[in-house]
């Protein structure tokens, strides 16, 4: 590597020196083969792992073209109700009578105020908005409302 090199000719003794080849020459490439295996191990533990986050309680949920919402940092905190009136705070049954004394104890204990509704579609409005309300008066004031996607738009074609 650092020796001379005699060159021939009459033209006394002269020593050249080798350039350096393109083998020694550091790698600009970024090899992507590990971060794409890495990403789909990952990709198909949460596609192994998403249906079973959800909430197992029965609820035939309306369906509508809003996106859902960011994803919560702790638990969030999801009331039901059925189709026949039952209310499940996440998978306890509770009178309604004791939602509020319930709710106000939990946001004692909860950092967030969140917490998502899902009502059957078919309950009528009335009896949500009073669920809403007992929320409210429960210490929650940050309500989601948990639809099925899909559903039609204003526009009148199904997003």
């Amino acid at each position: 590597m650092g020796a001379g090199v005699m060159q021939g000719g009459g033209g006394g003794g002269r020593r050249g020196r080798r350039r350096q080849s393109g083998k020694n020459k550091p790698m600009s490439e970024i090899n992507v083969t590990p971060f794409v295996d890495v990403m789909l191990v990952l990709l198909i533990i949460f596609m192994v792992a998403a249906p079973l986050m959800t909430v197992g309680v029965p609820v035939e949920l309306p369906k509508t073209a809003a996106k859902a919402l960011p994803s919560e940092q702790e638990e969030p905190l999801t009331l039901s109700l059925t189709a026949d009136g039952r209310l499940v705070l996440m998978s306890t049954d509770i009178a309604a009578e004791e939602l509020i004394p319930k709710l106000r104890a939990i946001a004692a204990e909860r950092a967030d105020n969140k917490v998502f509704l899902r009502a059957d579609g078919a309950i009528p409005y009335e009896q949500v908005v009073q669920i809403m309300g007992a929320l409210n008066a429960g210490g929650f004031n940050d309500i989601g409302l948990v639809t099925d996607t899909g559903g039609p738009t204003l526009s009148g074609s199904d997003g």
